[in-house]
């Protein structure tokens, strides 16, 4: 297997290239071509084609390289399947939003969760990514879009032309990421110093891992946090989201307004809205009742918290339906009665399988 140049430190970087005979500013220019995600020793043009190809024979750059890149209709949204150095798959998405460019990063190769309604999970989990790993494909996204600012996009829909770098990073990809928090602690603190990400631009989604919420909440930065919830009551989300029977519902969320407080931050809840065919083929309302919703409002009334509601997105392999825009708005109305900030999230990247619940590790090896 060949070295990769990016997880060398400055000093190994400068050994190495010095023993191929090269001069020491050689380690420097290299230096900072990985740092911009430069996907191949090809792309690093003010290098000599003698040494790139050289290169080439005995390194990689960096410890991802795309496999497959695919471009949601609207051009905004695009998926990059990644293969590490040991062959397994991951996926990350950049969304070119209004507010920025967002990146959606995977922790996990896979995933041990088990939620019923997901993609990640069906292959279950292969490894932790490391810090490397889920930093590099911050690197993709942002030699993507540097890519776009020579070939440009269509004007955004308010207007805006699609430039810039990564502004916003979700650590909400494939697997669970505070069952890799070290690492993703690693990434975050990594991405905040290197590229200038803020914290309060920066959200981390979990299942409900008590254990690392609470130590974010020890960490102390200033982060999002996101917890994925999807029912009102232990004994439904225990049957959709196994962690459930681990770490319950009042548990999990205790902890988490616990770190939103400490930074007097909105904690978000992530609620996918599921439906299941029916005797008569209508959709039967799973977790999205009228009284589900009454339930969640008990559950987060009087709280700093955002709902954000997300009719469920399809997965083959899954046997739920999504429910009918009438029911998706019959629960926010009830949830916007009770007080509870509310809103219905719009879905980025669902013709390329790139929304919330889609990803998985495509083309892996079971």
């Amino acid at each position: 297997m060949k070295p990769v140049l990016f997880n060398f430190t400055d000093a190994q970087l400068l050994e190495f290239i010095t023993n191929m005979g090269q001069p020491k500013f050689r380690a420097r220019q290299i230096r900072d071509w990985l740092n911009r995600g430069a996907p191949n020793f090809e792309s690093m043009k003010n290098l000599p084609i003698t040494l790139r190809h050289d290169l080439d024979l005995v390194a990689e750059t960096l410890p991802v390289h795309v496999v497959k890149k695919l471009e949601s209709s609207d051009g905004q949204t695009t998926k990059f399947l990644l293969e590490l150095g040991d062959g397994e798959q991951i996926e990350c998405v950049l969304m070119r939003t209004s507010y920025g460019n967002s990146v959606c990063v995977s922790s996990q190769a896979g995933c041990a969760m088990g939620c019923k309604f997901c993609a990640s999970t069906l292959l279950g989990l292969k490894r932790n990514l490391t810090v490397n790993e889920i930093y590099s494909q911050i690197l993709v996204a942002q030699w993507e879009l540097r890519n776009d600012m020579t070939s440009p996009r269509p004007i955004r829909p308010n207007g805006d032309a699609n430039n810039g770098d990564v502004s916003h990073i979700v650590v909400m990809g494939t697997g669970e990421p505070l069952q890799n928090v070290d690492n993703v602690i690693g990434f975050i603190e990594r991405a905040n110093s290197d590229m200038g990400i803020g914290w309060r631009k920066i959200t981390v989604s979990t299942c409900g891992i008590v254990p690392g919420i609470q130590q974010l909440t020890s960490w102390g930065r200033p982060i999002n946090l996101a917890i994925s919830l999807h029912a009102p009551t232990d004994e439904l989300r225990s049957r959709i989201m196994p962690i459930n029977n681990k770490y319950h519902l009042n548990d999990v969320l205790n902890a988490a307004f616990e770190f939103s407080e400490l930074h007097n931050r909105q904690l978000m809840i992530e609620y996918i809205l599921l439906a299941v065919p029916g005797e008569n083929g209508d959709p039967e309302l799973l977790n999205c009742t009228s009284e589900h919703a009454e339930k969640l409002s008990d559950l987060l009334r009087g709280k700093n918290c955002m709902v954000n509601l997300i009719p469920w997105n399809t997965v083959n392999e899954r046997d739920f339906i999504s429910p009918s825009g009438n029911a998706v708005h019959r629960f926010q109305d009830i949830l916007i009665k009770n007080g509870i900030h509310t809103r219905i999230r719009r879905e980025r990247g669902n013709d390329i399988g790139s929304a919330c619940g889609q990803l998985r590790l495509n083309n892996a090896k079971g």
